[in-house]
């Protein structure tokens, strides 16, 4: 059986990697292609505990070194029970986040550094990569208005953190996608879901053409 292919949403909060992730579904389900869309943290009953751990901390939350280590544990149940059974099954596996959120929020944002993290990820979820990296960007201003819209005064722990820490996060993402342009499909998020999703499935054109 020909191996499914699996392709990431990534970007800081308030890009539409969510919205993009059901259109993307819906236009690979049209292609004839099985399909299953996913979400880190989470995906399996044992990851989706450990999201309500990090979003919902208990006490004081979660220092940067826990949380990278909560996060890659999440992350080695989602691969071994979800994602790699699937793409074993040939399907196109979606998901929103994978390991370069863990990379871009703990290990840039969070000051912890790329190599742990991803030693971290070599351990629990032997390395891992997506076919395809799709990184969302938007302006500052844009997400903002998205995020007042979508969460109110309502955030979690990660999302509702300082501005500082996000730009941080948009500047890790930048580098890692900077470091491996074979790997990411960089995509402007600022127009309208549908023109969008048109960028993303330009990007995903090679890969189409290989299935």
């Amino acid at each position: 059986m020909t191996r499914g292919r699996f392709i990431a949403l990534e970007g800081g909060e308030g890009t539409g990697k969510s919205t993009q992730a059901t259109l993307l579904a819906e236009a690979l389900h049209a292609q004839g292609f099985e399909v299953d869309v996913t979400r880190e943290p989470g995906g399996t009953p044992g990851a989706e505990a450990i999201r309500d751990l990090l979003l919902n901390p208990p006490g004081e939350g979660w220092g940067a070194e826990a949380e990278a280590l909560l996060f890659a544990a999440a992350r080695a149940d989602h691969v071994a029970r979800r994602i790699r059974p699937a793409l074993e099954r040939g399907e196109w596996i979606i998901t929103d986040r994978f390991v370069d959120s863990s990379r871009a929020y703990q290990g840039g944002a969070g000051a912890l550094g790329d190599k742990a993290i991803v030693a971290l990820h070599t351990i629990g979820s032997h390395g891992l990569r997506p076919d395809l990296t799709i990184l969302l960007e938007a302006d500052e201003a844009q997400v903002a208005a998205r995020l007042a819209a979508r969460d109110g005064d309502a955030s979690d722990a990660i999302g509702g953190r300082a501005q500082d820490y996000h730009r941080k996060v948009a500047e890790a993402f930048r580098r890692c996608a900077a470091e491996d342009p074979g790997g990411f499909a960089v995509i402007d998020a600022s127009g309208t879901p549908q023109e969008v999703h048109a960028a993303i499935m330009q990007s995903l054109a090679p890969l189409l053409e290989r299935t």
